[in-house]
């Protein structure tokens, strides 16, 4: 099978792959969605999984030696009784992987499930390497700090002048070894990482790197400081140690710092990883409660708009027919958004007139309406969709309604101090002293928490008159959080 009739076959009505005991050798499956497949008992050396999706994908008792799973995501996937012999699974989503009875040679498992590269971090917490490499580089550090307050303490203190030049060249030499070969770690890490696989081979070149930078080091200051400097030969018994061994230093030095740069690059991209899918998962949760706020939102109105249009099929079809094709143009606002949880202040103005134009249809004489906005620049303002039309139906149920005579609803916006206000007044009943908020109400607090958390509010009041104020802060309106 080729990538394209593989491709095919993932487009095609199953959309689930199948091919147990294939051989796929070298085959590259990269980038491609292969949840739930079945590979088990192929041939899947070599293989390319490199951002593959491998969710829940069975491929146990599959030889998978030198395969490459960079990036890929093995969640709750199977490789059980597999051969992953040098497999890179750098970057991978090991979340519930199984691997029972694997040869998983370079990696190791731990008890809790996922992958643990043997790095110096991970050595250094088990209880007997950690009990000999742990002393060992306290030693060292502990040695070199000892050095340099020696050296420090006999250049300032030490009466004899060529003693002074000599441990001055030497801390000359020994800070310049240094700086030199941790600017070469920081420059060629990256380079050699992508250019070369073999990790002991970049260590090898690295090493090959600061034995010649400190070579050329120690030559150049020879011939322009040193000389000078020391004026002449030391008259002091040469007691050095062959000169290759004051090598190891700069070698140990350039393969230490680039061996943290990337297990810290390595960190950081798994943290990265790990914010960026946290993100992902907070923005559909997010998501998926906004869209069963709307989809409550929108039969609640329908019913609600049905029930009256009914009452006036048999008393007065006209008004029923007017009813009928305004709500007919309410609904045209609710569809053909692409799933658009924004829309301009002024078509949810057009929304709720609209409403209000269907329920004065069925109350006549009884309801009169207002739309107002203080400053019509405010109209371009996007908010969220049916963020006032529950309030106004709510007047109407609850205000015009249970009203004796005849009744009234203001809408007005208006902006102070940075803030939007949306106020929906009626002429009804006062609220209630212990008020429990309905439906419609609850879904307009929850969406501006989803979106806006502290920055919106709603209200209800009595005083001065009787109104619901939506209060949303101008700078967040004007950066929506979630489209689609």
């Amino acid at each position: 099978m080729t990538r394209d009739q593989l491709i095919q076959q993932l487009n095609g009505p199953t959309r689930r792959v199948r091919m147990m005991g294939s051989s796929l050798a070298g085959f590259d499956f990269s980038g491609l969605d292969l949840t739930g497949a079945d590979l088990r008992f192929s041939n899947l050396k070599r293989a390319n999984f490199q951002g593959t999706t491998l969710v829940g994908a069975d491929l146990s008792f599959s030889a998978l030696g030198h395969a490459t799973f960079e990036n890929a995501d093995l969640t709750d996937a199977n490789l059980s009784y597999c051969g992953l012999n040098k497999v890179n699974m750098d970057g991978a989503i090991l979340q519930g992987l199984h691997l029972n009875f694997t040869n998983l040679k370079r990696p190791v498992k731990r008890p809790d499930g996922p992958i643990e590269k043997l790095t110096l971090i991970a050595l250094l917490q088990k209880p007997v390497w950690g009990l000999l490499l742990g002393p060992l580089l306290g030693a060292l550090l502990v040695y070199g700090c000892s050095g340099i307050v020696y050296f420090t303490n006999q250049i300032l203190t030490a009466s004899d002048p060529q003693l002074v030049r000599l441990n001055l060249s030497i801390v000359i030499n020994n800070v310049l070894y240094g700086v030199f070969v941790v600017l070469a770690a920081y420059g060629l890490t990256d380079p050699l990482d992508r250019l070369i696989k073999s990790v002991w081979l970049r260590h090898l070149l690295l090493s090959a790197i600061a034995i010649v930078l400190t070579i050329t080091t120690s030559t150049i200051l020879y011939l322009t400081i040193e000389k000078t400097l020391l004026d002449g030969q030391p008259t002091y018994p040469n007691n050095n140690a062959p000169w290759p061994l004051y090598l190891l230093g700069p070698v140990l030095v350039i393969n230490g710092f680039a061996y943290i740069l990337r297990q810290g690059r390595q960190l950081n991209r798994k943290l990265t990883e790990q914010e960026f899918q946290l993100l992902n998962l907070e923005k559909l949760k997010t998501r998926a409660e906004l869209d069963a706020l709307q989809a409550k939102i929108n039969p609640h109105f329908l019913y609600n708009a049905l029930n009256s249009i009914a009452s006036l099929v048999h008393e007065d079809p006209d008004k029923a027919e007017e009813m009928t094709m305004l709500l007919s143009k309410l609904f045209r606002y609710t569809t053909g958004r692409d799933g658009d949880y924004f829309i301009s202040l002024a078509d949810e103005l057009e929304m709720a007139r609209t409403y209000l134009q269907v329920e004065q249809v069925r109350f006549g004489e009884r309801l009169a309406f207002r739309v107002d906005v203080a400053d019509p620049a405010l109209n371009a303002l996007r908010l969220p969709q049916f963020i006032l039309q529950p309030i106004v139906e709510n007047s109407v149920k609850h205000g015009i309604a249970k009203s004796g005579g005849p009744g009234r609803i203001d809408v007005e916006i208006y902006e102070k101090t940075g803030w939007l206000y949306l106020s929906v007044h009626d002429s009804g009943p006062a609220f209630p002293d212990t008020l429990n908020a309905g439906y419609g109400l609850r879904s307009i607090q929850d969406k501006l928490r989803l979106l806006y958390g502290d920055d919106a509010t709603v209200e209800l009041g009595n005083d001065p008159y009787k109104q619901v104020l939506i209060a949303i802060r101008l700078a967040r309106l004007k950066a929506p959080l979630i489209s689609r």
